[in-house]
């Protein structure tokens, strides 16, 4: 089967985004090393424009646009932080945006969408079906939809991330990626068996949204509902047609952690670290700070894939219990 994306468009998705996305750090700690045993790098996506990955794969899409669809627009459906991505880009390339989310998203992820220009359309995500409205909104406006994660653009500049993680830091054992619908770990994985064949990718998923491992152990896409969790930006409910086949190709092991793992990793990271991760932002580290995966004396990458969460919610999530 041939996949959808190779790396050559994940370099193509890199000399488009120069210039335009943030190089983000990639930090270090010598407590996370003693803690896990290994020698880790955290790619620190939650510094990129927008605050997440998501920036990347939105205006690799958008940028690609015909004169035609950018006078139409584009619409996306998202939790946050792709609506963030797309709004953004939307504006920097002058065209309209309209943004399907839901009613409980983040109050700062919908407050930011909306400062970057984007028109916002609220939907109850556990009795209606963002994919069919997006969809509709779609016909009816003419404009051109982009999915969070299932698409070849998305996915090759979401990719660009592990690119420039191994171009600064060289040799990795292992790469821990968080999934959600997939287009993350994806382009990360198309980019990092390129460059180094011998890594082994390792998405993450939150213990109660697991359908990617369900699917990898079945061979097929299973659907499941959605799943409660403070990972909110990995409550999708299937992977896609165009990142399963990838995952299936490139991905070694998906594995989950739970959301008490996730608020350990939150608190290290504030305590230690001095930075704000979300949660989905924190799993493929609580799977390596934990060591789900056996990690010790390796070289260990690591996807911090975001940093867009409500403060007040983030201190009640990382406060110490009375």
């Amino acid at each position: 089967m041939t996949l959808a994306i190779s790396f050559d468009d994940v370099a193509a998705a890199a000399r488009r985004l120069a210039g335009v996305a943030h190089r983000t750090p990639v930090m270090t700690s010598r407590t996370a090393d003693a803690l896990a045993g290994a020698t880790l790098f955290f790619k620190c996506e939650n510094l990129q424009r927008m605050g997440a990955f998501k920036f990347r794969g939105a205006y690799n899409a958008l940028a690609q646009f015909t004169p035609v669809q950018r006078r139409a627009g584009v619409i996306a459906f998202s939790s946050g932080n792709h609506a963030q991505a797309i709004a953004l880009s939307a504006r920097l390339l002058g065209m309209p945006a309209a943004i399907v989310m839901p009613k409980d998203a983040p109050q700062m992820k919908i407050d930011a969408t909306r400062g970057y220009g984007a028109e916002v359309l609220l939907y109850d995500r556990y009795t209606e079906n963002r994919e069919a409205l997006g969809a509709k909104i779609a016909e009816e406006r003419g404009m051109t939809l982009i999915p969070p994660y299932d698409h070849p653009h998305v996915m090759a500049g979401q990719g660009t991330a592990a690119l420039e993680l191994i171009d600064e830091v060289g040799t990795l054992d292992l790469l821990f990626v968080c999934v959600g619908g997939g287009g993350l770990i994806s382009g990360c994985a198309t980019a990092a068996k390129h460059r180094l064949p011998d890594c082994a990718v390792i998405g993450v998923e939150p213990e109660a949204g697991n359908d990617v491992q369900q699917s990898l152990a079945c061979g097929e896409i299973v659907h499941i509902d959605v799943p409660r969790t403070i990972a909110d930006g990995a409550q999708t409910q299937h992977a896609g047609r165009y990142t399963f086949p990838v995952i299936q190709a490139l991905v070694d092991r998906v594995v989950t952690v739970t959301d008490d793992q996730l608020v350990k990793a939150m608190r290290f990271f504030g305590e230690r670290m001095k930075i704000i991760v979300e949660p989905t932002g924190c799993l493929g580290a609580a799977a390596a700070l934990d060591n789900v995966v056996d990690v010790r004396g390796k070289r260990v990458g690591v996807i911090l894939s975001g940093g867009n969460i409500d403060l007040r919610r983030y201190a009640e999530l990382v406060a110490p219990a009375r």
